[in-house]
């Protein structure tokens, strides 16, 4: 069989693939089992951009980085990938920054890639490119003389063509997609977005339901879910519910219910408006007063792009402010930390929480949502509360869905599932349980590379 090459903005080192919180690492594991070339940027910043890799080889995966120059650095990733694609495809238009001199670099950075990449590809290679930092790469490849096949997947939104029309240089961005194979996406919604831009942006025509003409060009659109290993992560949960970081936080609970919460601390996630309906919980159903605690995990991301500055210093003000309203001597309604903690850690935290709290403005997929749902002791399982505008919310529909602009929603999708009947949350649980195994990483991995090694 031909080889895998994996290409990603970000290849994290050994070290870390197995404890971050979801991740391309963590859905990629069943891919990484052949022969697999893994190249992206190694995380380091130097002076200029390599474009000679690094080259680790294991026994069966080889991977290749390259480290970022200062310059392309700041216009790349902290400019275009994450001040102007990250607010745009997440319907943003209220943050989007737009510069030419951050949309060059962009560019100048794939080029880089690509220049790097090029001389490590067999003629038989299988090319799988990953996420939104990466959308000129095939064409880029492609002026390298790299004919093989390409595939995309987009982990984040795609945007709409009303959103798309913000973006200056989006015919540009739309026709880059349409030199791939296979471009992927999360959820249907996000392929017509897809499709619909690519007629009225790269003048594509429609084939078929799935298929776009491009030029000389074929490009097929499917949705394929980001999934995770639900056994493993089950078998994880089981045997850290009983480890001594979780009977401290029993302990620390004294018996009240635990609400938790983990995300990345930015501004997609909705954790200003969902601490707002926490606060609004008390007001409005006081008989959960000293009976519940909730912990939210955000670890801080792009410390370098203002925005999350500034978030982070809302967060910490609305915690004081929730805390210092309703504390009493010995209870901390709202428990709040921005460092990361070890997946097999939030997997028994998961198990023991009543509610599960999802609530972004926009997301991908949220696998979050998924870990919460596999983590859950069958015989008395929690209840998720789960944003509409997750791509998760598209075939979870059994969990509490709500709109995540709504803080008053949320606090009585709180007390909805504080107050759930036992028989409810299991049945709720159980279609919740077969969703999670049948969208597994498994499935999503061996689908999208089907796909890609049929076209």
């Amino acid at each position: 069989m031909a080889r895998l090459v994996i290409v990603s903005n970000r290849v994290a080192p050994p070290s870390e693939r197995q404890q971050k919180a979801g991740g391309l690492a963590v859905a990629l594991k069943e891919a990484l089992k052949g022969d697999v070339l893994w190249f992206g940027w190694s995380g380091q910043i130097a002076k200029e951009t390599s474009t000679t890799p690094t080259i680790t080889e294991g026994k069966r995966l080889t991977v290749a980085t390259i480290d970022l120059g200062e310059q392309d650095y700041k216009h790349f990733y902290v400019g275009f990938s994450n001040s102007t694609l990250w607010p745009l495809f997440h319907f943003r238009l209220g943050l989007l920054d737009f510069l030419r001199e951050d949309y060059q670099g962009y560019l100048k950075t794939n080029e880089d890639f690509a220049a790097a990449l090029a001389p490590l590809l067999r003629p038989d290679d299988v090319i799988w490119i990953h996420d939104y930092h990466l959308i000129p790469l095939a064409a880029a490849l492609r002026r390298h003389n790299q004919m093989q096949r390409m595939g995309f997947y987009l982990h984040i939104p795609f945007a709409p063509t009303a959103i798309m029309d913000a973006l200056p240089c989006a015919e540009e961005i739309v026709s880059s997609l349409c030199d791939y194979d296979v471009v992927g996406f999360q959820t249907e919604a996000d392929k017509r977005n897809f499709m619909a831009c690519a007629v009225q942006y790269a003048g594509a025509e429609l084939t078929s339901d799935h298929t776009l003409s491009a030029g000389k060009r074929s490009v097929r659109a499917v949705a394929i879910p980001v999934g995770i290993d639900a056994d493993a992560f089950a078998k994880a949960a089981e045997a850290s519910s009983g480890s001594k970081e979780a009977k401290r936080m029993q302990e620390s609970l004294v018996g009240r219910k635990l609400i938790v919460g983990v995300d990345r601390l930015d501004y997609s996630k909705g954790l200003t408006n969902r601490f707002e309906a926490y606060s609004r919980l008390f007001d409005r159903f006081p008989q959960h007063r000293l009976k519940v605690s909730y912990l939210q995990v955000a670890a801080r991301s792009r410390e370098d792009v203002i925005r999350y500055q500034n978030l982070k210093r809302d967060l910490d003000r609305l915690c004081g402010k929730v805390n210092g309203k309703f504390a009493e001597f010995d209870w901390v309604p709202l428990r709040y930390m921005t460092r990361s903690l070890p997946r097999s850690l939030l997997a028994g935290f998961y198990r023991s929480a009543h509610v599960g709290l999802v609530t972004p403005l926009r997301d991908g997929m949220n696998l979050v949502a998924k870990e919460y749902i596999a983590a859950q002791n069958e015989e008395d399982p929690g209840v998720l509360i789960l944003s509409k505008f997750a791509g998760a919310a598209e075939s979870m529909d059994q969990a509490i869905i709500i709109n995540p602009y709504d803080p008053d929603q949320i606090a009585e999708a709180i007390h909805q599932a504080l107050t759930m009947p036992l028989g409810e949350r299991q049945a709720r649980n159980k279609a919740l349980q077969t969703i999670v195994r049948e969208q597994s990483a498994g499935a999503w991995c061996r689908n999208s590379l089907m796909e890609l090694r049929a076209c």
